[in-house]
């Protein structure tokens, strides 16, 4: 779990990952809007403070050598090679390339895996991006051979990539997260998260859309369930799975919907009016109000908390 502490400049309490409230902010379920802060984000990530991208370098991992002179790709040597039916995985080899894969991808979400030609865990996780290049139509995935050419290895310079296998996400033309060291089910749960466009998990990105959806589904007679995180909190990631299955088995009486406090001011802004602190936090909408919340990433819990705001009662 992580904590926000943008509008507080502390670190968070020592609150238990599962911990839950019933009390609303206010009596009308939803606070005044008031003047957003003019103080630069910062989020506490495991008790750290961040201002900037998260970058890992973790150990076990192919340190790519951005100084040595070119070596020749072998089909024996490339993974990319050896794999079956990765036609959706585009093959870049030079700057141009690769910005032009960026601009004709617009905004959908484009994975890039930057790897090595004689890099293990590069061959290793190359399988599982394969798949999900079948799998995620509307997802653009991009293969860069970082020790493949000296203009590669420019590239992977300009981009900020020093252990391989390194993956970044980018959507119009912006980098919005990137990951050292993940498996496949890591890699899975990311691409759901900063790709999901059709699923049953209303996308929100304004305090104006959040009001109108409370406004709907409390005409339709459906308790919301409003999922809150950030952009780069491996928490909101991990449990955004059973977010989205919740979402389809629920149907009938929930409605799902996520926001991201850091995607604009409006949105931060939402997240100090609930008294958000911790992410990811759930907020239980019934009626036009604030009936509850739930504090954490454990699917068992989420699950519960969502049953009890529904009235199902659990022994």
């Amino acid at each position: 779990m992580a904590a926000v502490s943008s509008f507080l400049f502390r670190p968070p309490p020592s609150s238990s990952s599962s911990s839950s409230s019933s009390s609303s902010p206010s009596k009308s379920g939803i606070p005044p809007l008031v003047a957003s802060s003019s103080a630069s984000p910062a989020f506490w990530f495991a008790g750290c403070r961040v201002r900037n991208l998260p970058h890992r370098l973790r150990d076990g991992h192919r340190r790519l050598n951005l100084c040595s002179p070119p070596r020749a790709a072998t089909p024996a040597a490339s993974n990319a090679s050896s794999v079956k039916n990765d036609e959706r995985v585009q093959k870049v080899h030079t700057i141009e390339e690769f910005e032009a894969a960026l601009r004709a991808a617009k905004n959908k979400l484009v994975v890039v895996e930057f790897a090595a030609i004689h890099s293990p865990q590069s061959r290793q996780i190359y399988p599982a991006m394969v798949e999900l290049s079948r799998k995620c139509g509307d997802v653009v995935f991009i293969l860069v051979m970082g020790d493949e050419s000296d203009v590669t290895r420019e590239l992977c310079r300009r981009e900020g990539v020093e252990k391989v296998p390194h993956f970044t996400f980018y959507k119009a033309m912006e980098k919005v997260h990137e990951e050292e060291g993940i498996g496949p089910d890591q890699l899975m749960g990311d691409v759901l998260y900063y790709g999901d466009n059709h699923s049953l998990v209303e996308q929100l990105h304004n305090r104006e859309e959040v009001e109108a959806l409370i406004a709907r589904s409390k005409a339709d007679g459906k308790m919301l369930v409003l999922d809150v995180g950030l952009k780069h909190c491996g928490p909101c990631v991990k449990v955004y799975p059973t977010v989205l299955k919740l979402s389809r088995s629920m149907a009938d009486a929930v409605v799902f919907a996520r926001m991201n406090g850091d995607e604009n001011e409006s949105c931060m802004q939402f997240l100090k009016d609930m008294d958000v602190v911790e992410v990811p936090t759930f907020l239980f909408i019934r009626d036009g109000e604030i009936s509850g919340r739930y504090v954490g990433s454990g699917k068992g819990e989420l699950v519960g908390e969502i049953l009890r705001y529904q009235g199902v009662r659990i022994t």
